[in-house]
């Protein structure tokens, strides 16, 4: 199949849980790979970038219950208690992200924002057609959250310099499996960015 466009119709930046610990390396119960915090910042542009481009910005914050009934089999693997609504680094960093009082925050229970939230919803509210995605982890909430999407038939675009993986080989694998269900997936911050200016500059 020919490469797609970058962006196309209405586009939608997802912010995948950028919390708390995620401008600190605090793992909060997850390994992150060298460099996390550095991509969690660099992400901040992006989130600027979709401002500047009147495209809507959701935010996906992983949380659960502090009786713990909802992590099912989250700890069944290498990861240790995160996320929980109790721990500081839950919280969603409302004054650095930029969050405005009608930006959508959706809570989820699960890896894949899809799974169990409204995000689709919201997502069919605002007409989406593209998203766009940042955050953590490439190998885990990022990809999962992709696969949904691409399953529901969204053009989905990762900014791989704006998401970050429990470890560097991790997060490649993730982004090289990302770009084989849509060729043209992985992008750089600068490539996303340039790419909004012209979408802004098309839609006028």
């Amino acid at each position: 199949m020919p490469r797609q466009p970058t962006l196309v119709g209405q586009t939608v930046l997802i912010v995948v849980d950028i919390q708390g610990g995620a401008f600190a390396n605090h793992d909060g119960g997850i390994p992150h790979m060298p460099g996390y915090s550095d991509n969690m910042r660099r992400a901040l542009s992006v989130i600027a970038a979709a401002r500047g481009a009147d495209i809507p910005v959701v935010f996906l914050q992983e949380i659960h219950r502090k009786s713990m009934v909802d992590y099912g089999r989250e700890l069944d693997g290498s990861e240790g208690v995160h996320c929980r609504e109790d721990h500081p680094a839950t919280a969603l960093p409302v004054a650095e992200l930029g969050i405005l009082p009608d930006d959508p925050i959706v809570p989820k229970r699960r890896y894949s924002g899809f799974f169990g939230t409204d995000l689709e919803i919201v997502l069919k509210g605002l007409k989406a057609q593209t998203l766009i995605l940042v955050g953590g982890m490439t190998d885990v909430c990022v990809h999962y959250t992709f696969a949904d999407a691409h399953q529901h038939d969204y053009y989905v675009r990762v900014v791989s310099d704006c998401v970050g993986g429990t470890s560097l080989p991790a997060h490649q694998a993730s982004l090289n499996a990302m770009e084989y269900l849509q060729t043209g997936a992985c992008q750089t911050a600068d490539q996303i960015i340039a790419a909004m200016g012209h979408h802004k500059a098309r839609a006028a």
